[in-house]
């Protein structure tokens, strides 16, 4: 299941020229998290959990879709699926915040219900840099 989810990760962001994002998520579960700006709205990340045995580490990937999106904000909900402890669905609904002059670094937070055998309320905040 890792290695669909990672093919089919690399196989989008391959086809599209894109920005990419690199973030960390701070939480009972924590994660990083690589994602590739398709469009102005539209991108798919990869999260990995850290905190994990590397013999069993999570991995999610989620299709993120911005509604409202401007240079200081990003109101965001995506869907997703997620491997390892805890599998199931991933609905993330998030806000990310530009508050510097250099609209590269910002802060987030979010909330992402984990639906599967073990359903999970997981709320993180944390850090995003956009490589421009």
């Amino acid at each position: 299941m890792k290695k669909l989810l990672f093919l089919l990760f690399m196989g989008v962001s391959s086809a599209a020229f894109s920005q990419v994002a690199v973030s960390f998520h701070q939480s009972n579960l924590p994660f990083v998290g690589v994602s590739y700006d398709i469009n102005e709205r539209l991108r798919p990340e990869l999260r990995i959990e850290v905190g994990s045995y590397l013999t069993d580490v999570p991995l999610e990937l989620v299709l993120i879709y911005d509604i409202v999106s401007n240079e200081d904000y990003e109101f965001c909900v995506g869907l997703g699926g997620r491997t390892q402890e805890y599998n199931g669905l991933v609905v993330p609904l998030g806000v990310n915040i530009y508050p510097f002059e250099n609209k590269s670094f910002g802060f987030m937070v979010e909330l992402a219900p984990i639906l599967g055998e073990n359903d999970i309320l997981r709320g993180s905040w944390g850090i995003r840099y956009r490589f421009k």
